[in-house]
């Protein structure tokens, strides 16, 4: 069985039972009682279980329930035979609440579906279809409103605020690095595989050189649970808010407490669907994405009536170095760089980029993605010989545009397949963030400035080291 979870997740193979080396990395806490505590199980015929207690009562037990919000897809719980139970993450859950939504809901109890589609799915989608990307994701609003939804955005959007903060927050921790109040390096946290990990697998060590600038898609989800809902006069919960993304791990991140309202009891994004999902949606409306009327995409600005596909520049994975690259040689040294040079290192996959003057180094910056990769620029920063100031860290091998929701072709082999992606996704137009329509007008009316409280609590996030629990299976036998 294999993982759809990106390798820094999928840490050992899915087996038939939990072995010695498989410990779960959410420990259970179970509250103590009163009393012995000495009971029995009783199976009854149709396999449900009962307690049964030393003065002879009863209770029926419940079934053991993982979620996405417990699972960080490590294997160690569940085996191959069971089922993880992720129904609020699945394009069945999506077509329920668009069911709900015609059919069953009263006209007040109907809630407002928004679609956030990623760029990296348009451009694998627009592989798969033979289509620009423009036409696709054109095709993709007529296809989602057909189905129900009511406004379709683009997360290039909202990644114009993840790229912004970002480059504030390395300049500012570049600064403060004499005080050690700003470790350097900054490693990006857009990829959620690679947070997981971090949390994980290295804790306390390692959060502290992550940024806290929150990925496109939860950006997205403020902007669509705060912004969005005052412009519709709704409160968060009267919103669902989906989104289409290249990577599974997405759904593990949607699902932090983080990014969760307790005052509305609702996520900031409520479903998380990969492209390999959208086309499974297609298949079973019996519909061609080809063959659909285009419809124009939604905007969050009035800048921008109507929105066009747009991307930034430094590759399929957001651009996060090359955007702080040129923020930060300006910024910090009044150097502007035309053009950055990227110099691979082991592999296509680690490369290294630097900001030179009179043969002094100012800057070293590099991209490291994949699960080897990550190893190696970890146990550099334990061992006190990490030359970089910046790193951007992704857990696919070749960055998002080839996530483990992406499009499969069984016609095409991967490498054609992932460079047409990326040919594709390189015909977009892109701009700069802080040049974007719309931005600066969010930054001022809804976020009341560029470094206010309001900005750092919707844009920002925090991580949490997970705690590892002693049980049997950990146990070196």
């Amino acid at each position: 069985m294999a993982s759809p979870f990106s390798g820094a997740l999928q840490l050992t193979d899915l087996d038939d039972f939990i072995g010695p080396s498989q410990e779960c990395i959410k420990p259970v806490k179970v509250a103590k009682k009163p009393g012995s505590g000495v009971a029995r199980i009783h199976i009854e015929d149709d396999g449900s279980y009962l307690q049964v207690d030393q003065d002879g009562g009863t209770r029926r037990l419940e079934k053991a329930k993982i979620s996405l919000n417990d699972c960080l897809a490590c294997s160690g719980c569940i085996t191959s035979a069971e089922t993880v139970l992720v129904t609020q993450q699945s394009h069945e859950e999506f077509r329920r609440v668009l069911e709900t939504n015609k059919v069953h809901a009263a006209p007040g109890q109907r809630r407002l579906v928004v679609l956030s589609v990623s760029p990296q799915s348009t451009a694998s989608l627009a592989a798969r279809f033979q289509l620009s990307p423009a036409d696709t994701a054109r095709k993709l609003t007529s296809f989602f409103k057909k189905l129900g939804a009511h406004f379709v955005f683009d997360t290039a959007f909202s990644r114009n605020f993840s790229l912004l903060e970002s480059q504030r927050e390395f300049v500012r921790r570049f600064r403060e690095q004499a005080s050690s109040r700003g470790p350097l390096p900054m490693l990006t946290s857009a990829c959620p595989g690679w947070i997981c990990y971090a949390e994980k697998t290295h804790g306390s060590f390692i959060l502290p050189h992550i940024s806290t600038a929150r990925s496109p898609q939860q950006v997205m989800g403020a902007l669509v649970k705060d912004f969005f809902a005052q412009q519709q006069c709704l409160t968060p919960d009267s919103i669902y808010h989906v989104t289409v993304m290249p990577c599974y791990d997405k759904k593990l991140e949607a699902s932090r407490p983080d990014f969760f309202n307790q005052e509305y009891q609702t996520r900031d994004v409520d479903c998380v669907l990969t492209t390999g999902e959208i086309c499974q949606l297609l298949e079973a409306e019996g519909l061609l994405l080809s063959e659909l009327e285009p419809a124009p995409l939604d905007s969050l600005s009035s800048s921008r009536p109507t929105e066009e596909p747009t991307s930034h520049r430094g590759g399929g994975s957001g651009g996060y170095l090359e955007h702080v690259f040129r923020h930060a040689a300006q910024e910090l040294f009044g150097i502007r760089v035309a053009e950055v040079t990227y110099r691979p290192l082991r592999n296509k996959d680690f490369q290294e980029v630097t900001l030179e003057r009179d043969g002094q180094v100012l800057l070293r910056f590099a991209l490291a993605y994949g699960f080897r990769n990550i190893q190696n620029l970890v146990q550099k920063l334990k061992r006190g010989r990490c030359p970089y100031h910046f790193v951007e860290v992704m857990a696919c091998p070749s960055g998002c545009l080839n996530g483990g929701g992406q499009l499969k072709l069984p016609t095409v082999a991967g490498r054609e397949l992932l460079q047409e992606v990326e040919r594709l996704y390189g015909m977009v137009r892109t701009e700069a963030p802080e040049d974007a329509p719309g931005v600066q007008e969010l930054y001022q009316q809804w976020l009341q400035g560029e470094a206010s409280e309001q900005a750092r609590r919707l844009l920002h996030t925090q991580y949490h080291a997970v705690e590892k629990g002693s049980s049997g299976f950990s146990i070196r036998w």
